[in-house]
């Protein structure tokens, strides 16, 4: 088998969070009932003109200014021309030939090392509409409630080469987005989503293969899935001595497989020409200096700080940043409590293993900050141990609270008193004396079982401690 050196390009397309739509004051809503945010503007309705808006164009400079692109002070908005049911004017609003911005890059981080990938372009173009298919009914739907709906598309470089570089990436965009607040980065909702054009070639070789486009994406895990089953599927067709097709493919994720759509459009496919109801945009110097002004500390550089200047490792660094509303989290937490890696650790550990394990957002713990904070510092004073602070932290999540008030109420004090401890490591020894004289002979893992013995005895309140300083003493 040969080695071939797989060649991905992504297109992302993000839902701007304007209150209207792009051209017209429709609203932006999500879930609203079919049909129900729309005009003759965005469905199409002959002799109806766009008129762009303002706050669209102030969000989509804010993100190519975040990724170091060029903004071009004169870009054109352009007619795509396809017919589909759900774009009721028979063509897009996007730009072609002069986006809004060209030539910006983000870095990544990988197994081996950060790497930059390139962006080609930023566009801004609406919606289309939805269609909904009811095999109930035998009929399809089409609800028209997005189109028109801001979105800029991100054109990257075909600079990644696995899947795994493809997710960084796209999780590396999408916090951009969310930090700069111009996109809430939904995958589920649609707000953000991406195609995936996938090629192999020959290691070696400068010439790119034949891509095939994948969509239908809707998780991180499914857009890695989709490009791993890919790259497979083109090197089985190569290596079989059959031709790759240029082709729109898409990701059936209940069977973990790629299957043709159709075929591949190019530029010309849609008749590309500047839409003569939309004067050019210019972009006024002091106006993009203002909107620069107001970004917000980047991941990257909220990243960096959390290593300079609190002293933690990259890798916590990198996940409390990798999410806004953890990285705000844990600062916070950390105005009333002053060690960032102890810090670091619960958030990374506990907050975060809550949050995964019960399908929850930040918004949904009601631990505030400054409760977290009092949490990690009883366990600090020896009031309670480790283990009961995360059972607390776990019987608090939906209802905050005081957690001293809890852990009295709850009786879970710690008992830090020598003479009742040491009553307890004598039970565990005198019940177990063959693990005594094994212990005695060399074994010394069996510290663990004696420590675990004497804190469930304890119900988990004996400070862990001074059980290891007993049993050290009581075992010679």
């Amino acid at each position: 088998m040969r080695d071939y050196e797989v060649v991905i390009g992504l297109e992302v397309h993000a839902q701007l969070k304007t209150n209207s739509k792009i051209f017209c004051s429709c609203s932006t809503q999500f879930g609203a009932g079919p049909n129900e945010n729309t005009c003759p503007v965005c469905t199409g309705m002959p002799g109806m003109l766009p008129v762009l808006n303002g706050r669209a164009v102030e969000y989509a400079v804010k993100m190519a200014l975040a990724v170091d692109c060029e903004v071009n002070r004169r870009s054109l908005f352009a007619r795509k021309n396809y017919f589909y049911p759900d774009l009721p004017m028979g063509y897009q609003i996007s730009q072609f030939e002069l986006p809004v911005a060209e030539h910006g890059h983000i870095d990544i981080h990988t197994e081996s090392g950060v790497k930059r990938i390139g962006i080609t372009r930023i566009h801004m173009e609406n919606d289309a509409g939805k269609n909904i298919h009811s095999p109930a009914d035998n009929a399809s739907y089409v609800d028209l409630n997005r189109a028109g709906v801001p979105l800029i598309e991100i054109v990257s470089e075909p600079d990644m080469r696995s899947a795994e570089e493809a997710v960084a990436y796209l999780k590396s965009l999408r916090a951009i987005l969310v930090y700069l607040g111009i996109c809430d980065g939904n995958l589920e909702e649609g707000s953000f989503r991406c195609d995936a054009n996938v090629s192999i070639r020959p290691r070696g070789q400068k010439e790119f293969g034949t891509r095939a486009e994948l969509k239908n994406m809707n998780s991180f895990r499914n857009i890695q899935r989709a490009i791993e089953y890919e790259v497979g599927r083109q090197i089985d067709l190569v290596e079989d001595g059959e031709t790759i097709v240029q082709e729109t493919r898409l990701f059936d994720a209940a069977k973990g497989v790629t299957r043709s759509m159709r075929g591949k459009e190019e530029a010309h496919d849609y008749r590309y020409f500047p839409d003569p109801d939309l004067l050019p945009l210019v972009i006024d110097p002091d106006r993009m200096e203002a909107w620069r002004a107001e970004l917000p500390e980047l991941p990257a550089a909220r990243c960096r700080r959390y290593q300079e200047t609190l002293g933690l490792p990259e890798y916590d660094a990198l996940v409390l940043t990798a999410e806004k509303e953890v990285a705000d989290y844990f600062e916070a937490t950390l105005e009333t409590y002053s060690e960032p890696k102890k810090l670091s650790n619960w958030v990374m550990g506990e907050v975060m293993r809550e949050l995964n394990d019960r399908g929850a957002t930040l918004t949904d713990c009601k631990v505030r900050p400054s409760e977290l904070a009092a949490l990690v510092r009883l366990v600090d004073d020896g009031v309670i141990s480790g283990t009961i602070a995360k059972n607390v932290f776990k019987e608090l999540f939906e209802t905050g609270g005081d957690p001293e008030a809890h852990v009295k109420a709850k009786g879970l004090v710690q008992i830090s008193d020598t003479s009742a401890i040491e009553g307890l490591v004598d039970e565990v020894l005198a019940e177990n004396p063959a693990e005594v004289e094994r212990y005695r002979g060399g074994d010394r893992k069996l510290t663990g079982f004696f420590v675990g013995q004497v804190m469930k005895k304890s119900r988990g309140k004996a400070n862990p401690g001074l059980v290891n300083q007993l049993l050290a003493k009581k075992l010679g």
